[in-house]
């Protein structure tokens, strides 16, 4: 068995790992029903695979499969799943292991204490030094995910309770993790001791908890958001209520594309709004890098808001350049080789009514290999767009990331060795600009509750330290 990291064919575009949901019911219900909800409104964060565990009388129940939240689960599914007092979920895209049914989670495990399950967002860097170190003694994998080395180390040490195991697996592992553990009475969140990826509490009424990746999730099953769950923080809620332990004291470095690019618009991260994020780091980009033009667009639809935002600071009309095929998902059939390029033009085009004879203004979030921009530009010259200038809401990605992000070689980068000019002239733009990371951080970061960001795949300087070489080769073989 393998377990590598770039196992997938590179997509041009960050793609984010997980999305994780889960309730802690003071009674039974039809916790099933909430967690769909829940899992649907993440839907964004992971489309290859998803997943629902509960909680019903003392035993866990579980169903999962491939394919998207409305294609795993329907009326008769949802349906056969009993009622419930605790209950968890999972959407999932693969960043470590290949997209088959065993790595589907949430993971259910047979350990010292009775079954738990576990699902996580995020990327365990030194998974395979532990998996390695289980192995020696003997231990079997079954899945090619770093989720089941979590779940084995905390079995390893649970012998006076599950709570104790998951804090000692917690001080051994590095990297990023918001994660949910289930038990037969007990939800408990975990996250990293620097909070890079996000993990957000929530409340139904006075005594049902929910703890979800992010606030819009909370907003699908209507329940009132309490505060974000701190860097090194775990949360046990039980019939004994809501117990908080801080099990480490590092600095919070909270990963920025979430703001760039993977939350939704309507989420609130770490004290800020991802809207009001994304718009002023759009107006940033028309303060510092202003052109001379006649409409403003955005590459839909992660980056309209910031199109938006440069529109407003410039005073040129924002007026849609590309228009998105909403059908085009999950299950496209990728174009043979020869037909690479109509993968681009099936997903958008050019609206050539708005476009010709226009210089237009392009904004986007980010660029990654570039393939696919260099594609943009040339639809809307094809479309008649007299001059097309690229300004993008984030700086130069110059570096992988191995901390829950898919995008882990320096050959997946089209910034890893070049310049804006050398950028601006493979793409065939008439001009380029990045925001700076200080007017990214500046856009982001909550006027009230301010905290310190994960930059590295921008600077290389990343929370957790690792070789960036190794991480690059990482296979595990058995």
């Amino acid at each position: 068995m393998v377990f590598q990291r770039d196992i997938k064919p590179f997509q041009d575009s960050m793609q984010e790992e997980c999305g994780i949901f889960g309730v802690y019911s003071a009674e039974k219900r039809e916790l099933a029903r909430s967690v769909y909800y829940g899992l649907y409104a993440l839907q964004h964060r992971g489309q290859e695979a998803c997943g629902i565990a509960l909680s019903s009388d003392n035993k866990i129940l579980y169903q999962r499969g491939l394919g998207l939240v409305s294609e795993v689960f329907n009326e008769e599914t949802l349906d056969k799943l009993p009622e419930a007092d605790i209950a968890m979920g999972h959407v999932r895209y693969s960043t470590t292991g290949d997209n088959r049914s065993d790595n589907i989670q949430p993971l259910v495990f047979n350990g010292k204490r009775g079954k738990f399950a576990i699902a996580h967002n995020g990327n365990i860097a030194n998974a395979k030094k532990i998996r390695d170190q289980l192995l020696s003694e003997n231990i079997l994998f079954q899945t090619s995910i770093d989720t089941e080395v979590v779940g084995t180390l905390i079995n390893k040490y649970s012998e006076n309770g599950y709570v104790e195991g998951i804090l000692k697996a917690a001080e051994i592992m590095d990297g990023s993790f918001s994660m949910l553990i289930m038990t037969r009475t007990k939800l408990i969140a975990l996250r990293d001791r620097h909070g890079i990826r996000p993990m957000v509490l929530g409340k139904i009424g006075l005594d049902d908890y929910v703890v979800a990746s992010e606030t819009s999730a909370l907003d699908a099953v209507g329940a009132t958001f309490v505060r974000d769950i701190d860097a090194g923080e775990m949360l046990v809620i039980s019939s004994k209520g809501l117990q908080s332990t801080k099990w480490a004291k590092d600095k919070k470095e909270f990963c920025i594309f979430e703001h760039v690019y993977f939350a939704r618009p309507d989420s609130i991260l770490e004290g800020q709004s991802v809207y009001q994020a994304r718009k002023e780091s759009g107006r940033k980009l028309a303060q510092n890098f202003p052109v001379d033009a006649d409409l403003v667009s955005g590459v839909p639809d992660s980056a309209n808001v910031a199109a938006r935002g440069f529109a407003e600071a410039s005073g040129i009309p924002f007026i849609e350049a590309l228009a998105k095929n909403g059908y085009v998902g999950r299950t496209f059939i990728k174009p043979k080789q020869g037909m690479r390029e109509s993968a681009v033009k099936i997903k958008l085009n050019a609206i050539k009514a708005n476009v010709e004879g226009k210089r237009v203004v392009l904004v986007d979030d980010s660029i990654v290999r570039g393939t696919t921009s260099k594609q943009i530009v040339q639809m809307l010259r094809d479309a008649g767009a007299k001059e097309v200038h690229l300004r993008i809401a984030s700086p130069t990605v110059k570096h992988p990331c191995f901390l829950g992000v898919d995008m882990q070689t320096y050959e997946q980068l089209i910034g890893a060795y070049r310049n804006v000019d050398e950028i601006c002239k493979i793409i065939g733009a008439d001009s380029l600009a990045y925001l700076t990371i200080d007017m990214l951080e500046e856009a982001c970061r909550s006027k009230t509750t301010p905290c310190d960001f994960c930059t590295g795949c921008f600077t290389g300087k990343y929370p957790v330290k690792m070789d960036v070489k190794e991480m690059d080769k990482q296979v595990f073989d058995d």
